[in-house]
């Protein structure tokens, strides 16, 4: 039961984590869009603007990669509920924290 709680509070941790770091990378690409299209706007040096497309597009490659992390941590996280709450008579806190973030998730990565 302990093992299973602290492995709980891990997978939740990790998933907590990889969410963040896709929100992350979301409001990135959305700063780096905006940028390149101020340069575009203004007329910036075809090198500048070039360097600047070339950053915009591995921010984005990076959110695909994210994206399947968190899926696959997803899935890690709800196997491990399912056995803490078959061990565990009472919702802990743990558990219902594990719950909301596996609905949070879902719901992001279904969008």
């Amino acid at each position: 039961m302990a093992a299973t709680m602290k492995s709980l509070r891990i997978k939740t941790g990790s998933c907590k984590r990889l969410l963040k770091e896709l929100q992350a990378y979301e409001k990135e690409v959305e700063r780096e869009t905006a940028k390149t299209g101020r340069m575009k706007d203004d007329g910036a040096d075809p090198h500048d603007l070039k360097q600047q497309e070339s950053v915009l597009a591995e921010s984005k490659m990076m959110i695909p990669d994210c994206t399947k992390r968190l899926e696959v941590a997803l899935g890690d996280l709800q196997a491990i509920l399912e056995e803490a709450e078959a061990e565990s008579a009472h919702g802990s806190e743990e558990i219902e924290e594990a719950k909301k973030l596996v609905s949070e998730v879902e719901a992001r990565i279904d969008h």
